[in-house]
Protein backbone atom coordinates (compact mmCIF):
# COMPACT_ATOMS: atom_id res chain seq x y z
CA UNK A 1 0.00 0.00 0.00
CA UNK A 2 1.33 3.42 -1.02
CA UNK A 3 2.37 6.06 1.49
CA UNK A 4 -0.36 8.72 2.34
CA UNK A 5 0.91 12.06 2.55
CA UNK A 6 1.21 15.67 0.67
CA UNK A 7 2.77 14.26 -2.23
CA UNK A 8 0.22 11.51 -2.95
CA UNK A 9 -2.53 13.82 -2.37
CA UNK A 10 -0.92 16.29 -4.72
CA UNK A 11 -0.52 13.32 -7.87
CA UNK A 12 -4.08 12.07 -7.35
CA UNK A 13 -5.22 15.63 -7.48
CA UNK A 14 -2.99 16.87 -10.28
CA UNK A 15 -1.89 19.92 -8.52
CA UNK A 16 1.52 20.62 -7.06
CA UNK A 17 3.06 19.60 -3.80
CA UNK A 18 3.16 22.73 -2.71
CA UNK A 19 -0.23 23.57 -3.26
CA UNK A 20 -1.00 21.10 -1.30
CA UNK A 21 1.21 21.98 1.64
CA UNK A 22 -0.83 25.62 1.87
CA UNK A 23 -4.40 24.00 1.66
CA UNK A 24 -3.15 22.61 5.55
CA UNK A 25 -1.45 26.02 6.11
CA UNK A 26 -4.16 28.15 5.32
CA UNK A 27 -2.32 30.02 2.89
CA UNK A 28 -4.10 33.36 1.26
CA UNK A 29 -3.34 32.35 -2.27
CA UNK A 30 -5.65 29.12 -2.00
CA UNK A 31 -9.54 29.08 -3.12
CA UNK A 32 -11.62 27.64 -1.17
CA UNK A 33 -12.72 25.20 -3.88
CA UNK A 34 -9.24 23.78 -4.22
CA UNK A 35 -8.80 23.53 -0.54
CA UNK A 36 -11.99 21.62 -0.38
CA UNK A 37 -10.72 19.24 -2.82
CA UNK A 38 -7.98 18.76 -1.10
CA UNK A 39 -9.26 18.14 2.23
CA UNK A 40 -11.92 15.91 0.80
CA UNK A 41 -9.38 13.65 -0.56
CA UNK A 42 -7.17 13.63 2.32
CA UNK A 43 -10.24 12.25 4.39
CA UNK A 44 -10.96 9.75 2.17
CA UNK A 45 -7.58 8.68 1.45
CA UNK A 46 -7.22 8.70 5.71
CA UNK A 47 -4.60 11.66 5.62
CA UNK A 48 -5.07 13.84 8.57
CA UNK A 49 -2.76 17.17 9.15
CA UNK A 50 -3.59 19.33 12.18
CA UNK A 51 -1.15 22.58 12.44
CA UNK A 52 -1.37 24.75 15.63
CA UNK A 53 0.49 27.57 15.83
CA UNK A 54 0.84 30.25 18.28
CA UNK A 55 -0.27 33.77 15.98
CA UNK A 56 2.65 36.34 15.90
CA UNK A 57 1.22 39.72 17.32
CA UNK A 58 0.06 41.30 14.03
CA UNK A 59 -1.61 37.72 13.23
CA UNK A 60 -3.55 37.81 16.92
CA UNK A 61 -5.35 40.96 16.36
CA UNK A 62 -6.87 39.36 13.16
CA UNK A 63 -8.09 36.58 15.31
CA UNK A 64 -11.38 35.14 14.89
CA UNK A 65 -14.26 33.76 17.38
CA UNK A 66 -16.66 31.20 15.86
CA UNK A 67 -20.47 30.97 16.83
CA UNK A 68 -21.93 27.65 15.44
CA UNK A 69 -25.51 27.90 15.26
CA UNK A 70 -27.05 24.14 14.78
CA UNK A 71 -31.08 24.59 13.94
CA UNK A 72 -31.86 21.01 15.14
CA UNK A 73 -33.45 19.43 18.27
CA UNK A 74 -31.08 18.02 20.38
CA UNK A 75 -32.96 14.54 20.76
CA UNK A 76 -32.36 14.16 17.01
CA UNK A 77 -29.19 15.89 16.82
CA UNK A 78 -28.10 13.26 19.09
CA UNK A 79 -29.88 9.87 17.48
CA UNK A 80 -28.40 6.78 18.51
CA UNK A 81 -29.66 4.86 15.19
CA UNK A 82 -28.21 7.68 13.18
CA UNK A 83 -25.10 9.74 13.06
CA UNK A 84 -25.95 13.22 12.96
CA UNK A 85 -24.55 14.79 9.54
CA UNK A 86 -24.36 18.06 11.78
CA UNK A 87 -22.38 16.47 13.98
CA UNK A 88 -19.89 15.25 10.95
CA UNK A 89 -19.99 18.79 9.78
CA UNK A 90 -18.83 20.01 13.34
CA UNK A 91 -15.72 17.96 13.18
CA UNK A 92 -14.37 19.67 10.00
CA UNK A 93 -15.14 23.08 11.87
CA UNK A 94 -13.71 22.31 15.06
CA UNK A 95 -10.48 20.67 13.36
CA UNK A 96 -10.37 24.06 11.39
CA UNK A 97 -10.41 25.86 14.69
CA UNK A 98 -7.84 23.89 16.11
CA UNK A 99 -5.29 24.15 13.20
CA UNK A 100 -6.10 28.18 13.65
CA UNK A 101 -6.95 28.89 17.47
CA UNK A 102 -10.47 29.76 17.13
CA UNK A 103 -12.41 29.26 19.86
CA UNK A 104 -15.63 28.13 19.26
CA UNK A 105 -19.06 28.33 21.02
CA UNK A 106 -21.54 25.82 19.81
CA UNK A 107 -25.57 26.25 20.39
CA UNK A 108 -28.73 24.47 19.34
CA UNK A 109 -31.76 26.70 17.93
CA UNK A 110 -35.25 24.73 17.85
CA UNK A 111 -36.33 24.54 14.24
CA UNK A 112 -39.61 26.17 15.25
CA UNK A 113 -37.98 29.59 16.40
CA UNK A 114 -38.27 32.04 13.89
CA UNK A 115 -36.93 35.60 15.16
CA UNK A 116 -33.78 37.22 17.41
CA UNK A 117 -36.35 37.91 19.43
CA UNK A 118 -36.89 34.63 20.81
CA UNK A 119 -35.53 34.18 24.09
CA UNK A 120 -33.52 31.29 23.08
CA UNK A 121 -30.86 33.96 21.40
CA UNK A 122 -30.97 35.86 25.20
CA UNK A 123 -29.29 33.27 26.14
CA UNK A 124 -26.38 33.04 23.81
CA UNK A 125 -24.39 35.66 26.04
CA UNK A 126 -20.94 34.84 23.35
CA UNK A 127 -23.17 36.89 20.50
CA UNK A 128 -23.09 39.80 22.64
CA UNK A 129 -19.56 40.15 21.96
CA UNK A 130 -19.80 41.38 17.96
CA UNK A 131 -15.67 42.32 17.66
CA UNK A 132 -13.80 39.66 15.64
CA UNK A 133 -17.51 37.86 15.54
CA UNK A 134 -18.52 35.48 12.94
CA UNK A 135 -21.29 32.85 12.20
CA UNK A 136 -22.06 29.41 10.83
CA UNK A 137 -25.50 28.00 10.31
CA UNK A 138 -25.70 24.20 10.05
CA UNK A 139 -29.21 23.21 8.78
CA UNK A 140 -31.57 25.63 7.55
CA UNK A 141 -33.06 28.45 9.69
CA UNK A 142 -36.10 30.79 9.45
CA UNK A 143 -35.45 33.57 6.59
CA UNK A 144 -36.12 36.27 8.90
CA UNK A 145 -33.47 34.67 11.07
CA UNK A 146 -31.04 34.35 8.35
CA UNK A 147 -31.96 38.22 7.58
CA UNK A 148 -31.08 39.63 10.51
CA UNK A 149 -28.26 37.84 11.30
CA UNK A 150 -26.88 38.50 8.00
CA UNK A 151 -27.14 42.20 8.77
CA UNK A 152 -25.30 42.12 12.26
CA UNK A 153 -22.24 39.31 11.72
CA UNK A 154 -20.47 37.66 9.07
CA UNK A 155 -22.37 34.69 8.02
CA UNK A 156 -21.66 31.35 6.31
CA UNK A 157 -24.35 28.68 6.02
CA UNK A 158 -23.38 25.10 5.21
CA UNK A 159 -26.59 24.35 3.86
CA UNK A 160 -27.73 26.17 1.00
CA UNK A 161 -30.36 28.98 2.20
CA UNK A 162 -32.56 29.04 -1.21
CA UNK A 163 -33.76 33.01 -0.39
CA UNK A 164 -30.31 34.56 0.36
CA UNK A 165 -27.74 34.64 -1.98
CA UNK A 166 -26.08 37.56 -0.90
CA UNK A 167 -24.12 35.20 2.01
CA UNK A 168 -21.74 32.81 1.64
CA UNK A 169 -22.55 29.12 1.62
CA UNK A 170 -20.91 25.48 1.18
CA UNK A 171 -22.57 22.79 0.51
CA UNK A 172 -22.74 19.38 -1.31
CA UNK A 173 -23.34 19.41 -5.49
CA UNK A 174 -26.72 18.21 -5.15
CA UNK A 175 -26.88 18.11 -9.26
CA UNK A 176 -24.10 15.56 -9.37
CA UNK A 177 -25.16 13.79 -6.28
CA UNK A 178 -29.22 12.67 -7.92
CA UNK A 179 -27.52 12.09 -11.32
CA UNK A 180 -25.06 9.74 -10.05
CA UNK A 181 -28.22 7.43 -8.48
CA UNK A 182 -30.27 8.28 -11.42
CA UNK A 183 -27.85 6.75 -14.16
CA UNK A 184 -27.31 3.75 -11.69
CA UNK A 185 -30.98 3.04 -11.54
CA UNK A 186 -31.15 3.14 -15.29
CA UNK A 187 -28.34 1.30 -15.71
CA UNK A 188 -30.23 -1.51 -14.14
CA UNK A 189 -33.36 -1.21 -16.09
CA UNK A 190 -35.44 1.23 -14.23
CA UNK A 191 -37.58 3.57 -16.37
CA UNK A 192 -40.44 4.36 -13.92
CA UNK A 193 -38.71 6.45 -11.25
CA UNK A 194 -40.11 8.11 -8.53
CA UNK A 195 -39.43 11.09 -5.92
CA UNK A 196 -39.39 11.03 -2.39
CA UNK A 197 -39.37 13.94 0.14
CA UNK A 198 -41.19 15.13 3.34
CA UNK A 199 -41.89 18.56 4.78
CA UNK A 200 -40.10 19.56 7.72
CA UNK A 201 -40.41 22.53 10.16
CA UNK A 202 -38.01 25.09 8.33
CA UNK A 203 -38.42 24.99 4.74
CA UNK A 204 -35.63 21.62 4.12
CA UNK A 205 -33.88 23.51 0.66
CA UNK A 206 -31.59 20.77 0.30
CA UNK A 207 -34.97 19.11 -0.45
CA UNK A 208 -35.77 21.25 -3.69
CA UNK A 209 -32.18 21.46 -4.90
CA UNK A 210 -32.08 17.44 -4.82
CA UNK A 211 -35.62 17.21 -6.25
CA UNK A 212 -34.89 20.30 -9.24
CA UNK A 213 -31.99 18.28 -9.92
CA UNK A 214 -34.05 15.15 -9.99
CA UNK A 215 -36.40 16.66 -12.62
CA UNK A 216 -33.43 17.99 -14.72
CA UNK A 217 -32.07 14.46 -15.00
CA UNK A 218 -35.30 12.65 -15.93
CA UNK A 219 -35.43 14.73 -18.87
CA UNK A 220 -31.73 14.50 -19.62
CA UNK A 221 -32.02 11.02 -19.74
CA UNK A 222 -36.05 11.10 -21.54
CA UNK A 223 -37.79 9.33 -19.31
CA UNK A 224 -41.57 10.61 -18.39
CA UNK A 225 -42.50 11.37 -15.02
CA UNK A 226 -46.17 11.09 -13.92
CA UNK A 227 -46.54 14.08 -10.99
CA UNK A 228 -48.49 11.16 -8.65
CA UNK A 229 -44.90 10.26 -8.54
CA UNK A 230 -43.43 12.93 -7.24
CA UNK A 231 -44.03 12.79 -2.78
CA UNK A 232 -43.35 15.61 -0.69
CA UNK A 233 -43.32 18.41 -2.87
CA UNK A 234 -45.81 20.94 -3.18
CA UNK A 235 -48.44 20.99 -5.01
CA UNK A 236 -48.74 16.94 -3.65
CA UNK A 237 -47.59 17.05 0.17
CA UNK A 238 -48.93 15.28 3.09
CA UNK A 239 -50.20 15.47 6.69
CA UNK A 240 -47.94 12.81 8.07
CA UNK A 241 -44.65 10.44 7.02
CA UNK A 242 -47.46 7.84 6.88
CA UNK A 243 -49.68 9.18 4.23
CA UNK A 244 -46.78 9.64 2.26
CA UNK A 245 -45.40 6.64 2.59
CA UNK A 246 -49.45 5.10 1.74
CA UNK A 247 -49.09 7.32 -1.29
CA UNK A 248 -45.47 5.45 -1.82
CA UNK A 249 -46.65 2.04 -1.61
CA UNK A 250 -49.67 2.59 -3.81
CA UNK A 251 -47.71 4.22 -6.78
CA UNK A 252 -45.52 1.52 -6.47
CA UNK A 253 -48.40 -1.06 -7.02
CA UNK A 254 -49.79 1.01 -9.60
CA UNK A 255 -45.69 0.58 -11.09
CA UNK A 256 -42.92 2.82 -10.05
CA UNK A 257 -40.03 0.51 -9.81
CA UNK A 258 -37.89 2.85 -7.90
CA UNK A 259 -37.49 5.53 -5.08
CA UNK A 260 -35.30 8.33 -5.50
CA UNK A 261 -35.63 9.59 -1.26
CA UNK A 262 -34.22 13.35 -1.17
CA UNK A 263 -32.03 12.17 2.65
CA UNK A 264 -30.66 8.85 4.00
CA UNK A 265 -33.38 8.98 6.59
CA UNK A 266 -36.41 9.32 4.01
CA UNK A 267 -35.21 6.58 2.53
CA UNK A 268 -34.96 4.02 5.78
CA UNK A 269 -38.57 5.32 6.93
CA UNK A 270 -39.62 4.24 2.94
CA UNK A 271 -38.15 1.06 3.25
CA UNK A 272 -39.69 0.25 6.77
CA UNK A 273 -42.89 1.22 5.46
CA UNK A 274 -42.76 -0.56 2.55
CA UNK A 275 -41.86 -3.61 4.79
CA UNK A 276 -44.69 -3.26 6.63
CA UNK A 277 -47.30 -2.94 3.89
CA UNK A 278 -45.24 -6.34 2.11
CA UNK A 279 -43.09 -4.79 -0.07
CA UNK A 280 -39.34 -6.10 -0.51
CA UNK A 281 -36.81 -4.07 -0.99
CA UNK A 282 -35.25 -4.47 -3.47
CA UNK A 283 -37.09 -7.49 -4.61
CA UNK A 284 -40.29 -5.40 -5.31
CA UNK A 285 -39.07 -1.84 -5.37
CA UNK A 286 -35.44 -0.73 -5.30
CA UNK A 287 -34.99 2.60 -3.20
CA UNK A 288 -31.77 5.12 -2.93
CA UNK A 289 -31.18 7.73 -0.64
CA UNK A 290 -28.72 10.93 -0.12
CA UNK A 291 -25.94 11.67 2.54
CA UNK A 292 -24.18 8.17 2.68
CA UNK A 293 -25.04 8.03 6.14
CA UNK A 294 -25.80 3.84 6.71
CA UNK A 295 -28.39 3.10 9.92
CA UNK A 296 -26.50 0.47 12.09
CA UNK A 297 -29.37 -1.35 12.51
CA UNK A 298 -30.29 -1.36 8.82
CA UNK A 299 -31.13 -4.78 7.06
CA UNK A 300 -29.40 -4.07 3.92
CA UNK A 301 -27.02 -1.48 3.30
CA UNK A 302 -28.26 1.95 1.45
CA UNK A 303 -27.16 2.74 -1.89
CA UNK A 304 -27.14 6.60 -1.15
CA UNK A 305 -24.82 9.87 -2.18
CA UNK A 306 -21.84 9.86 0.31
CA UNK A 307 -21.09 13.36 1.56
CA UNK A 308 -17.95 15.34 2.35
CA UNK A 309 -19.59 16.76 5.22
CA UNK A 310 -15.70 16.99 7.18
CA UNK A 311 -13.94 19.04 3.98
CA UNK A 312 -17.82 21.08 4.03
CA UNK A 313 -17.10 21.91 7.54
CA UNK A 314 -13.31 22.74 7.22
CA UNK A 315 -14.42 24.67 3.99
CA UNK A 316 -17.02 26.48 5.22
CA UNK A 317 -15.10 27.40 8.39
CA UNK A 318 -12.27 28.83 6.22
CA UNK A 319 -14.98 31.18 4.70
CA UNK A 320 -15.56 32.76 7.46
CA UNK A 321 -12.46 33.11 8.59
CA UNK A 322 -11.92 35.33 5.40
CA UNK A 323 -15.26 36.97 5.51
CA UNK A 324 -14.53 38.04 9.21
CA UNK A 325 -11.44 39.73 7.90
CA UNK A 326 -12.78 41.20 4.92
CA UNK A 327 -16.65 41.75 5.92
CA UNK A 328 -17.76 43.29 2.69
CA UNK A 329 -15.77 40.96 0.16
CA UNK A 330 -18.17 39.47 -2.34
CA UNK A 331 -20.53 36.03 -1.56
CA UNK A 332 -19.14 32.83 -2.73
CA UNK A 333 -21.12 29.69 -2.98
CA UNK A 334 -18.72 26.51 -2.78
CA UNK A 335 -19.74 22.98 -4.11
CA UNK A 336 -18.20 19.90 -3.04
CA UNK A 337 -18.83 16.81 -4.76
CA UNK A 338 -20.04 13.64 -3.02
CA UNK A 339 -19.74 9.49 -4.64
CA UNK A 340 -22.05 7.14 -5.05
CA UNK A 341 -21.76 4.37 -1.93
CA UNK A 342 -23.57 1.03 -4.11
CA UNK A 343 -25.71 -0.56 -1.43
CA UNK A 344 -27.93 -3.45 -1.41
CA UNK A 345 -31.19 -1.49 -1.73
CA UNK A 346 -31.04 -0.95 -5.66
CA UNK A 347 -31.32 -4.07 -8.42
CA UNK A 348 -32.91 -5.05 -11.50
CA UNK A 349 -36.86 -4.17 -11.73
CA UNK A 350 -38.83 -7.12 -12.31
CA UNK A 351 -39.76 -8.26 -15.69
Amino acid sequence: MSKVNQKAIADQLGISRATVSRCFTNHAGINATTRAKVFQLAADMGYTHIESRSPNVKNAKKEANFNVLICSDTEEYFREDYNSPGEQILVGVSEYAQAHEIRVDVDFIPPETSSLDDPVFDKIKSLRARKNRGIILIYPFADTIVRDLSLKYPLVSLVDQLEHESIDCVDVDHCSGISMVVDQLVEKGHKRIGFYTREYAITASWSFRRYSSFMEKMARQRLIIDPLDIIGIFPHTFESVTAGIDHAFDRTRDGVTAWVCAADHQAYDLIEGFDRRGLKVPQDVSVTGYDGIQRENATSSLTTIEIPFRAIGMTGAERLASRIRKRFGGSQHVYITGKLQEGETVTSPRS
